[in-house]
């Protein structure tokens, strides 16, 4: 039974590290929250589109990792705030500066 508990355990562990973004996005017991990123760095190519994975803050200075695509690139400097729960981003939209919070 032991042995069974430890593989289940170390088969879910690795589950939730692959697929991170499909986890968090039905997980019932996180709640979407508003994370604001200036892009820096260059993104990902994932099948066509342009994946970023950056660190943000929250309104409540908390930092977070989301994990968005885009059709085309952004530059560098664009302000951006993404819906975002756990890792998965439901939406995002481009800011000016003076919308981001002060940390």
């Amino acid at each position: 039974m032991f042995i069974f508990s430890l593989i289940s355990l170390v088969f879910i562990a690795s589950a939730y590290l692959f697929f991170r973004e499909t986890v968090d996005r039905y997980n019932p017991l996180i709640e979407a929250e508003y994370v604001y990123v200036e892009i820096q760095g260059e993104p990902e190519e994932d099948n066509g589109r342009y994946k970023y994975s950056m660190q943000g803050v929250t309104e409540g200075n908390e930092t977070k990792t989301v994990v968005f695509t885009t059709s085309t690139p952004l530059d560098h400097g664009t302000y951006v705030r993404v819906l975002a729960k756990g890792t998965f981003a439901e939406e995002y939209e481009f800011i000016e500066e003076e919308h981001m919070p002060v940390h």
